[in-house]
């Protein structure tokens, strides 16, 4: 969370030290601060166009006449944290041609540490050709030998499809394109960056691009739902507009604590979508507490009422719920639908709270027709009695392992998590595991179940030419049974992962 210059000053003279100091000035003064905005971070056009004789990066001395070094002395002294800008080429993208790091990223990173830099966003402008691993690696390489803390921002546009590898070197990578300050721009980067969630977790974040909030071209209603999907997305909240001169309006956006909180949840897992037809787009987020962010989109022009349930979002098994929405603040119950009139190009987003859960009746049960207390998926929803298929509810086929079908279990895919309450009053579950044949490209997966937190069963690695295999577990005097599904070390891509005849004994 923070603030980048460059959607509102791009490469003209109004970024300088002066706007920089005034930035982190209005953070603490406002309440950004305390709200949780911690970077302030400077982008292209801050150094000369050429190095010194020694190679050395040098800062404009019109933009900076006292250095960049005393920039962050200064963003430090607020209690913020300071960032820079580079790319991984030849030169920077700004037209005026800025030279980049390729070729010295030992010396620049040296360069950034003394300067008490703690962020770096690099891009990927007139790179020469040389591929994009190995330009990120050199800086990733770079900066951990320094031995001072530095967020690794790659902002390679997702030409080369960074989910799968920049959290190797990296905390974050760009997987869209730039964003500009209009309803289509935003929207669209949202649509590329929902389906990438599987590839997102603490520590290493999908980013679709920073934030403009306030910057002009779009409605304080649009700006809500920009706000509310970057932190349904759990991206970095990086402020884009010129705080110094922001709006009561921007600024009660920015602020809004319960969304932040969302964004910020210490789960780490980015929304998924639950459902998106005709322009009304619902998207699902676990928390840490076991509540749900839930985000109703209207992507239309006229006002539509969007409808779903705290099943398809991954709650269940409790008598009723509580809904806060996040910006109106008010609360109400529910014992399953969640509904509201959305505005045109708005968005309401509630804070699903389940009540106490219900164990299961006495008797035998399979798993697919009981309700989940929690259920959270790596690729689509948990699907009952079919395989996991595509991203959209119910496109999966029958459940079908090594050429064995069956007619209930739970499809899903890696990783994945789905927790019932037992209330101390169930016996033993038995399961038929194994990947499914659906997964024609490969795929391996790993099961196991747990009784609270004792693990009581593991699969091993099951790969798409493996059989199922059967597994049984104790659960005598559990409160909780979780069924969990993770990826086998190979990539997420296919782990197409089917609990079959799931049964569940209680008495």
């Amino acid at each position: 969370m923070g603030f980048n210059n460059w959607n509102s000053t791009h490469c003209r003279a109004e970024f300088n030290e002066a706007m920089v100091k005034g930035i982190a000035d209005v953070f603490v003064s406002q309440g950004l601060k305390d709200a949780g905005y911690e970077y302030v971070n400077i982008d292209d056009c801050w150094a000369l166009p050429d190095r010194d004789t020694a190679g050395n990066l040098v800062p404009d001395p019109v933009r900076f006449p006292n250095g960049i070094k005393a920039v962050a002395d200064y963003v430090h002294s607020k209690g913020l944290k300071f960032g820079i800008y580079s790319s991984a080429g030849t030169k920077t993208c700004d037209v005026k041609g800025f030279p980049g790091g390729l070729g010295h990223e030992r010396q620049d990173a040296e360069l950034w540490a003394s300067w008490g830099v703690d962020y770096l966003k690099y891009d990927n402008c007139n790179n020469s050709g040389v591929d994009a691993r190995q330009r990120y690696k050199a800086m990733a390489d770079a900066l951990e030998a320094t031995g001072r803390p530095i967020v690794y921002s790659i902002c390679e546009w997702g030409e080369n499809q960074p989910w799968k590898w920049a959290g190797e070197y990296g905390h974050a990578w760009r997987t869209t394109g730039d964003i500009s300050d209009t309803w289509s721009s935003m929207i669209n980067i949202a649509r590329a960056n929902q389906s990438l969630a599987p590839y997102a977790g603490p520590g290493a974040w999908n980013d679709p691009d920073m934030l403009e909030v306030g910057n002009g071209g779009m409605t304080d209603t649009e700006y809500r739902t920009h706000f509310s999907l970057w932190a349904q997305m759990a991206a970095p909240l990086l402020i884009g507009s010129d705080l110094r001169t922001a709006s009561p309006a921007t600024l009660e956006i920015l602020r809004n604590t319960d969304v932040i909180a969302v964004d910020q949840d210490s789960l780490g897992r980015q929304g998924t979508v639950v459902s998106r037809s005709g322009g009304l787009l619902v998207m699902s987020k676990p928390l840490a507490d076991g509540s749900r962010s839930v985000t109703l989109t209207n992507e239309n022009i006229s006002a539509r009422t969007i409808t779903t349930t705290v099943d398809a979002i991954g709650l269940g098994g409790a008598s009723s719920y509580t809904l806060k929405d996040l910006w109106s603040r008010q609360t109400r119950t529910t014992t399953g639908t969640i509904s509201a009139s959305v505005p045109p190009h708005g968005t309401v987003m509630y804070r699903v709270t389940p009540g106490s859960p219900v164990p299961p009746p006495a008797g035998i049960h399979q798993l697919g027709d009981l309700p989940w207390t929690s259920a959270a998926n790596g690729w689509g929803p948990v699907e009952r009695h079919r395989s996991n298929g595509e991203q959209a509810a119910g496109d999966g086929r029958t459940l079908t392992i090594g050429g064995t079908t069956y007619a209930k279990g739970l499809g899903t895919h890696a990783a994945s998590d789905i927790t019932y309450h037992l209330g101390g009053i169930c016996r033993s579950v038995s399961v038929e595991v194994g990947v499914d044949d659906e997964s024609t490209a490969g795929g391996s997966a790993v099961f196991r179940i747990y009784r609270d937190a004792a693990l009581v069963a593991d699969s091993g690695v099951r790969t798409a030419s493996d059989p199922p295999v059967r597994l049984t577990a104790d659960l005598t005097g559990g409160q909780k049974l979780r069924l969990v599904v993770t990826d086998a070390g190979d990539g997420i891509d296919h782990d197409h992962a089917d609990w079959a005849a799931p049964e569940l004994v209680c008495t």
